[in-house]
């Protein structure tokens, strides 16, 4: 947890989440995108390994583990529902650590009225596991359902370094080359929860 510490050099909310420009009806920016869809399902048995699509199955009810790789956005293992937890590869939002993401995330919940699921990042490294302040709480009401940026909850860590239960220091996804990253993805029957990439334009956003 030291070398974590050490290494998050942003902290608390310095780390800026540009906004996209153009926003659509359904409340998600428009332009191109990478779509990766949750779906929650009771336990498959079939192996999922080198899967490349924009699917992840995760457990209907309790927690499915999504593993985190650097890389371009592609599924890896779309299985969330056995042992070893789902795989999902993604860019490294800040690489090169000026406390502005590359690109921005959105979700929403879609699928019948009913079921929610909340969504954390989490770290391991040599100490231990720990997991962000913050998270994502999606609930599938009735009506229309609308994206939210989500951008600091999954591409971010708030984590609370002093046992004090707050948060503060703010790292982003991999900054630790030693740490191993993962989403903790806790449904509550949400049958689909859907998750939208958006590159930023480099002339957006502003440098902490």
């Amino acid at each position: 947890m030291k070398r974590l510490i050490a290494l998050a050099t942003v902290v608390l909310s310095a780390l800026t989440m540009p906004a996209a420009t153009a926003v659509t009806g359904n409340g998600a920016p428009s332009g191109s995108h990478y779509t990766l869809n949750l779906i929650g399902v009771p336990d498959k048995t079939a192996t999922m390994t080198g899967a490349n699509g924009h699917v992840i199955f995760t457990k209907l009810s309790g927690n499915t583990k999504i593993n985190l790789q650097e890389g371009s956005f592609q599924v890896l293992d779309a299985n969330g529902t056995d042992g070893n937890g789902a795989a999902f590869q993604l860019p490294n939002p800040d690489s090169d650590g000026d406390g502005v993401t590359a690109y921005s995330v959105y979700a929403r919940a879609l699928g019948k009225p009913g079921g929610s699921a909340v969504a954390t990042s989490c770290v391991t490294d040599a100490t231990g596991t720990y997991c962000s302040t913050e998270n994502v709480v999606l609930v599938r009401g009735s009506g229309k359902s609308s994206f939210e940026n989500v951008s600091k909850q999954l591409l971010t860590l708030c984590l609370d370094t002093d046992g004090d239960g707050a948060c503060d220091t703010r790292t982003s996804l991999f900054s630790d080359k030693l740490a191993s990253y993962f989403w903790d993805y806790e449904n509550s029957g949400l049958r689909l929860a859907q998750l939208r990439f958006y590159e930023i334009p480099t002339s957006v956003g502003t440098t902490p």
